[in-house]
């Protein structure tokens, strides 16, 4: 019996030994089981979540940017703003009157905005129907505050000053000064060196001569391409702001009121009616004036030796906006018919200046005076321009725009560069290119610059609203002169447009391109 127990135990034991390895396997088995389904359901929810939210992928193959001449493209103004005007932002040089203002956030340009988001991209189910476009993120820009209410001593300026004064007779003292308060207050205008005005006009009413307001459409199209292309602002004027200084007087008090008008300009530029700009991709050297306020085309020597009257060409000039434009603006225009002393300010500068020996005093001579009786003022900060036809006698020029156009066109069948299409907004850019050609090609002396095309042709003493002409030409060689010149620069606009005209002695030749 005892024995019988005793196996029994044994017999249990060695069954208990047996039975726990076997347990064992089976719990390992089930927790087996369990995490594979849990990797499962793991699996399943990720590749649920992943086919409703699609993952940005960097793309492989981005847009490229459009390629363009940086130095031709105006600064975007900020949006929204309906008085901004468009300027140039490829010069980085800040003018005297800025260098001295507090720094000023920098406004990011479409170019950056263009580029930071083109940066990735994301894939839709469908694949797009039509080309890729970068879509460009809404411009985070500060814009330009409201206006503030009346009578805020916070934002007040100068035009809140009831003694301002636009004309003349009434002096503006502090210029500098006010024009910088005013550019803090509206810091999206930067006057910077090619900030730019134009100022031209013509008398208000209808030309006697026939063909005068045709011609005088012509000339003021002539200055609107130039001024799109270049980003400057350009002002028409048809009124007589002051009607005791007709003629050649009027542009003083015109000038005068465009400079208080536009405290955003650094230079005010005036030009006559009667001149073309027949080199449209030239651009001013608006560094090379840094240190001065007036620049004129004309001649040292001429104008401080000879005290000539053609030394210089008071038709086309450009003047900085400041104190100091104003105060030789209210010089200049004490010489003018307005003054009780106007007869003996004639008398004066007829024995002083030589080359007009009739007629009354024009602004002309009086702008000689001023200069040689008064340098240390005046002259010092006058820049005689005889680089480049500023100023470009039409009769010396005509006759040399067939071979100049000629030439133009051998360089092109040479450099393949040349020929390339661009848009309009480039034409400045590819004008450099070709400077670069013709420095090497046909130099850059005096001599040489008569192969090359002349910036500005004006036609003095032909008078193409009146048709009264200097009796030294006739009126058809004026007007056949002027329609070429109008022409030869009109040939130029169009090619960024697909066309040309092979002949500039008729308006009516016009012609595409070929790409080649």
């Amino acid at each position: 019996m005892a024995k019988d127990s005793q196996q029994r135990a044994q017999a249990d034991a060695v069954a208990k030994s047996l039975l726990r390895p076997a347990r064992l396997s089976l719990l390992a088995d089930r927790l087996v089981f369990f995490g594979c389904g849990a990797a499962v359901a793991l699996f399943l929810y990720i590749a649920l979540y992943s086919s409703l939210t699609p993952i940005p992928f960097p793309d492989s193959n981005p847009s490229p940017p459009l390629a363009s001449h940086a130095s031709t493209q105006p600064q975007t103004p900020l949006p929204d703003h309906p008085s901004t005007i468009s300027h140039l932002s490829a010069q980085q040089n800040h003018s005297p009157l800025l260098e001295r203002q507090d720094e000023q956030p920098s406004i990011p340009t479409p170019q950056n905005q263009t580029s930071s988001s083109s940066s990735s991209s994301s894939y839709d189910d469908d694949p797009p129907t039509t080309p890729y476009f970068v879509h460009e993120a809404p411009s985070r820009s500060p814009k330009a505050p409201p206006n503030p209410p009346p009578g805020d001593p916070q934002n007040s300026t100068f035009y809140d000053d009831p003694d301002l004064s636009y004309t003349l007779d009434r002096s503006i003292s502090d210029w500098d000064a006010k024009r910088h308060q005013w550019l803090r207050l509206h810091p999206w205008f930067s006057a910077t060196p090619d900030r730019v005005l134009m100022v031209t006009g013509s008398k208000p009413g209808q030309c006697s001569n026939p063909t005068g307001d045709h011609l005088l459409l012509r000339f003021y199209k002539n200055k609107a391409d130039y001024c799109r292309i270049h980003g400057f602002e350009l002002f028409y004027n048809m009124a007589l702001l002051h009607p005791s200084m007709p003629g050649c007087w009027a542009k003083l008090p015109l000038v005068r009121a465009a400079m208080v008008a536009h405290p955003e300009a650094e230079w005010i530029w005036w030009i006559d009616e009667d001149a073309a700009f027949t080199d449209i991709e030239f651009r001013p050297p608006f560094d090379r004036y840094r240190a001065h306020n007036l620049v004129v085309p004309g001649y040292p020597y001429m104008v401080y030796e000879e005290r000539n009257w053609i030394g210089l060409n008071a038709g086309v000039f450009l003047i900085r906006n400041s104190q100091w434009g104003l105060d030789f603006l209210d010089s200049w225009a004490r010489l003018g018919p307005q003054t009780p002393n106007y007869k003996k300010w004639t008398k004066l500068l007829h024995s002083e200046i030589s080359g007009k020996d009739s007629g009354d005093s024009d602004d002309q001579s009086a702008l000689v005076h001023l200069l040689v009786k008064d340098i240390k003022r005046w002259g010092n900060k006058v820049y005689l321009e005889n680089s480049y036809d500023l100023h470009g006698y039409w009769e010396a020029i005509i006759g040399r725009l067939d071979n100049i156009t000629e030439r133009y066109k051998r360089l092109e069948k040479k450099e393949k560069e040349l020929r390339r299409r661009h848009a309009e907004k480039d034409t400045v850019g590819f004008g450099g290119t070709r400077e670069w050609y013709l420095d090497r090609e046909v130099g850059m002396g005096p001599a040489e610059r008569k192969k090359r095309r002349p910036f500005v042709t004006h036609f003095t003493g032909c008078q193409p609203c009146s048709a009264g002409h200097n009796p030294a030409y006739t009126w058809e060689s004026c007007y056949e002169g002027m329609h070429r010149a109008l022409n030869f620069a009109d040939g130029q606009v169009l090619r960024a447009y697909g066309f040309g005209r092979p002949d500039i002695n008729n308006i009516s030749s016009v012609q595409p391109l070929p790409f080649d």
